[in-house]
């Protein structure tokens, strides 16, 4: 099955989830231009790594977010990876969550970030997920992680045991360790003999600068397209995940594992 994807690396707006929703809607009605299948935002969109106010701006319930993706996914029937949001639970606490939406405009899938990143006090902040991000779109197994969850290759293989044949990341992914996250990812796509589909911020916040680099890597880890580290654009790429069956098929890879010499 061949699917268009459209990756939005934006800047984002600190704290300021009206300015964001804003641009993303443009970047949007941008990428729409083209015959496109999936639209792909990055990590903590609405509000960027504004943590300390959390308290005030993240959504609750992501009620707010899920209507606003849900409205363009329906406008122009598209499926949207809807990067992730600060989402307040009904218990109070804050989560970062990615939302993904069919083309109906429903939400099939939200998956809460596993590992919190230390490094930028995620943990001071956030509550860590607990559930994978394995889900359907056009009928096509895929999975979804966030940022720093690339770092944990036993969390993605367990998403690929269950057979899913491209792998959605979405990021705020700092600009000194942008060499890290070319590498991990085109490793991901390589040992998972899957696609990976990465969509990055550039910009920068009053703490960081980040790195952009959004990238689409196919099941052998050639590099399908990739943006640069300045700009904000729509990235596009097609994938064709019969590819992922023929390869699987060639080098049997999951055949030929032995999990009980597995320790971890």
């Amino acid at each position: 099955m061949k699917v268009n994807t459209a990756l939005l690396q934006i800047d984002i707006a600190f704290g300021d989830p009206k300015a964001n929703r804003t641009k993303v809607e443009r970047y949007f009605h941008e990428a729409m231009k083209q015959k496109t299948d999936v639209v792909v935002l990055p990590e903590l969109w609405t509000t960027g790594y504004d943590l300390g106010r959390l308290d005030e701006i993240a959504d609750r319930g992501a009620e707010e977010t899920v209507g606003f993706i849900s409205a363009l996914a329906k406008e122009y029937s598209v499926n949207v990876v809807g990067g992730s949001v600060a989402k307040q639970t009904a218990n109070g606490d804050v989560t970062n969550t990615m939302l993904v939406i069919n083309r109906e405009g429903e939400l099939v899938k939200e998956y809460s970030k596993a590992h919190l990143f230390r490094l930028m006090s995620e943990e001071k902040f956030l509550k860590e997920g607990n559930e994978d991000g394995n889900f359907e779109l056009d009928g096509e197994p895929c999975a979804g992680v966030i940022c720093y969850d690339i770092r944990f290759p036993e969390w993605i293989r367990t998403h690929m045991l269950q057979g899913s044949k491209t792998l959605y990341v979405v990021a705020e992914w700092p600009k000194p360790r942008v060499d890290h996250w070319r590498a991990l990812l085109i490793s991901r796509a390589i040992e998972n003999q899957c696609y990976v589909v990465a969509c990055n911020r550039v910009g920068s916040d009053p703490n960081n600068e980040f790195g952009g680099h959004s990238i689409i890597i196919d099941p052998w880890g050639k590099v399908v397209a990739e943006a640069d580290d300045r700009q904000e654009l729509v990235l596009r790429g097609e994938i064709d995940t019969s590819e992922v069956d023929t390869i699987r098929d060639r080098m049997t890879i999951y055949e030929d594992r032995r999990p009980e010499l597995y320790k971890i």
